[in-house]
């Protein structure tokens, strides 16, 4: 019996950091208006290049297992070096590894992170083997856990992923979900909210779902509270976080003073760091507290893996707020 089994991608990350690089101000349809721009045909100098794991299923699953817990991670790599080295070090991370599939038609998820000396990181994603999977492909019968989270779903996966909530919902087991747009966008995408535990959104994805300006916070978790009655969640990155368990509303800042080397996998670590005090059977605040604080573990540590907090960890809490839901 596993305490908990994540679902999603594994990525061969290539962590890249440019010489010389000019951000621009450019504003034309895009959520930001910084942009980077490369001369076409000309060679860049890299300061940096360093290599790790990433991909939201084994991001979250190493949180999990450094809090203490049995995991396993059920997804797929290619039949290809970066694929062994992702096995390698799930492994090292003591990560079950017996649900991962290594597929042939596709290689191994690769992203290409390109730091851009700020507080944030453009990347280059080539989503390969982790879409290969379906639900056909899931053995339901060997999944004996007590929780399963589900990180953002493509391609084939994101098909599983109503029959995932249901299998969980049938059995009893505990499920927290961070969907991706694609799952978001799923025609029965009220009927699977009613089912689960945990939904962890950024503002951007919570105000996909209900169709409702970011900033109108009120009225987000109000649509969303009739949607899924369990915890709710909204990260706005550098702003901090929201939550709603459906009786009272709780909000934290981010710490004005974190050291933000890299922004790869700050979402994932809230969102494993909230769920494993969960787990353990913490309330809403415990979970923010450890959210946030493995989130700057991880801000202040290039890649995705390399700053997150082990159990039993001394980490600087920060202040919540705690009001009625209204």
């Amino acid at each position: 019996m596993f305490d908990i089994i994540t679902f999603g991608s594994a990525t061969r990350d290539m962590i890249v950091r440019p010489k010389n690089l000019t951000v621009l101000k450019y504003n034309r349809d895009y959520s930001s208006n910084d942009n980077i721009c490369f001369p076409l045909g000309s060679k860049i100098d890299l300061e940096d290049i360093l290599f790790n794991s990433g991909g939201g299923g084994t991001n979250t699953a190493a949180t999990f297992s450094l809090q203490g817990f049995k995991t396993a991670f059920y997804g797929s790599i290619g039949q290809d070096l970066a694929g062994q080295e992702i096995i390698k070090e799930l492994k090292h991370l003591k990560i079950d590894t017996r649900f991962v599939s290594m597929v042939k038609d596709k290689v191994t998820n690769h992203s290409i992170v390109i730091l851009s000396g700020n507080r944030d990181r453009t990347i280059l994603a080539y989503r390969g083997a982790s879409e290969i999977i379906d639900k056909n492909g899931i053995d339901f019968r060997k999944l004996k856990t007590k929780w399963i989270y589900l990180a953002p779903l493509t391609g084939d996966m994101c098909h599983a992923f109503k029959d995932i909530v249901d299998f969980a919902n049938s059995k009893g087991i505990k499920i927290a979900v961070n969907p991706g747009i694609a799952q978001l966008g799923l025609k029965d995408i009220n009927d699977i909210l009613k089912k689960v535990d945990v939904l962890l959104l950024n503002r951007e994805e919570a105000s996909f779902l209900t169709k409702v300006p970011f900033d109108e916070e009120k009225e987000i978790f109000k649509k969303i509270g009739q949607m899924c009655p369990g915890i709710s969640v909204m990260t706005k990155g550098s702003e901090g976080v929201v939550v709603s368990d459906g009786k009272y509303m709780y909000s934290a800042k981010s710490p004005l003073e974190t050291n933000v080397v890299d922004t790869t996998g700050a979402g994932d670590s809230f969102a494993s760091g909230f769920v494993s005090e969960l787990v353990k059977g913490k309330d809403v605040e415990s979970a923010i507290q450890l959210g946030m604080a493995n989130s700057q573990g991880c801000l202040s540590e290039i890649g995705a893996k390399n700053g997150l907090l082990k159990k039993g960890q001394d980490y600087k809490k920060v202040e919540i707020s705690k009001h009625e839901n209204t």
